[in-house]
């Protein structure tokens, strides 16, 4: 079974996780499920970029994005070559090691 690695981050995650996952499982869902709250403003409907991700190791293993959410990233803070969003990125078969970025922009809570 596949493992996502969670490198620390200072508020979601300090300690970092080591976690199993199930091939098909989205980034967001396993990290969710074991309790590292990764914001998710548009509910996993790739209408935002709270859950942008960077994938440290294992970015080849994955399908690549489609048009929307490269689409979506163009918005991301902090945007790398191997980010992704939480909510379309799903493991396959190789472990991953994640980094949560230090921001977001939720351009919902900061437009009111």
């Amino acid at each position: 079974m596949p493992k996502i690695i969670f490198l620390p981050h200072p508020e979601l995650c300090p300690e970092g996780a080591e976690i199993e996952a199930k091939q098909g499982e989205t980034v967001l869902d396993v990290a969710l499920r074991n309790g590292i709250d990764i914001e998710h403003a548009c509910e996993k409907s790739c209408a935002c970029t709270t859950c942008h991700v960077i994938v440290r190791e294992g970015f080849d293993s994955m399908e690549e994005s489609c048009e929307l959410e490269d689409d979506m990233l163009d918005k991301a803070w902090g945007l790398e070559p191997d980010s992704r969003l939480g909510c379309q990125a799903q493991v396959v078969d190789e472990d991953l090691v994640i980094e949560i970025p230090k921001y977001t922009l939720n351009m919902v809570s900061e437009s009111q």
